[in-house]
């Protein structure tokens, strides 16, 4: 069989569900598949999608260390953009930036410090 990678999946550290919920689902627009809890009371572990986007939020301690980053490609950032500015989120307003290795970047912050880096490329070029 033929050596296959299928996807990469982030975990995120999270420390307040509520915030949690705030910002990825009612603000950046994902839809929770699933959440776990060991037992009443435990820390929650959540898988959240948007599209082609997975992403795993955690409370539990070991699974990942605030303030990671998670490069996007994406076509459509403008669209996206006006979306999240009509949500008018009070803690946080992104702009698109022209970045140095030629994509329309907007970059969000989530309430934890992580940072999601939103990148759309002009046709024919990638990285």
């Amino acid at each position: 069989m033929a050596l296959e990678f299928l996807r990469v999946t982030p975990v995120l550290r999270i420390f307040d569900e509520h915030k949690a919920r705030e910002f990825y689902v009612d603000f950046l627009g994902f839809t929770i598949e699933w959440e776990h809890r060991f037992e009443e009371g435990l820390p929650l572990y959540m898988y959240i999608s948007r599209r082609d986007i997975a992403l795993h939020l955690s409370e539990h301690h070991g699974d990942a260390c605030p303030g990671a980053k998670v490069f996007i490609h994406m076509r459509g950032i403008e669209e996206y953009h006006r979306e999240l500015s009509s949500k008018n989120y009070k803690y946080f307003r992104p702009g698109i930036e022209q970045a140095f290795y030629g994509a329309q970047c907007m970059e969000v912050t989530d309430p934890f410090g992580n940072r999601l880096s939103f990148n759309e490329y002009p046709p024919g070029k990638n990285s």
